[in-house]
């Protein structure tokens, strides 16, 4: 198996099996798979589309090429996560809403996003009420 043949196959259509998709995301974060050569299979994809498993199985191997955080301990816990933009100000507001009922919130957060900022960077933005005697 090699990129070359996982682009071909894109680009004529077929669909993609999890072990080439697998192959992509590990060869891709090793750096053995170059950015133009993701560019060329993401091109593919947008053009040609992927079905139900050939985006779940993308969708895992993507999560399992990094770090899983594992918060079951805390029992239910939600996240708030943002797509960004200049006006996004709704995780400002609903996560300490959402806490406040006691609900665990896995707030994972940016900053540095471009000239929109993070959620962090919003956040660093309010100023401080001084404390009072």
């Amino acid at each position: 198996m090699n990129i070359g043949q996982i682009i071909a196959k894109k680009r004529d259509k077929q669909i993609l099996n999890k072990e080439e998709i697998e192959y992509f995301i590990a060869n891709y974060t090793k750096g053995t798979v170059t950015d133009y050569q993701a560019a060329a299979l993401t091109m593919a994809i947008y053009l040609n589309g992927m079905n139900e498993e050939e985006t779940t199985n993308l969708t895992l191997a993507m999560a399992h090429s990094g770090d899983i955080l594992d918060f079951t301990e805390l029992g239910t816990v939600v996240d708030k996560h943002s797509t960004g933009g200049i006006g996004d100000k709704v995780t400002l507001i609903l996560a300490p809403i959402i806490a406040s009922f006691g609900v665990p919130v896995a707030k994972m957060s940016g900053r540095g996003l471009g000239y929109t900022g993070g959620t962090i960077d919003k956040l660093e933005a309010i100023p401080r009420i001084p404390n009072k005697p």
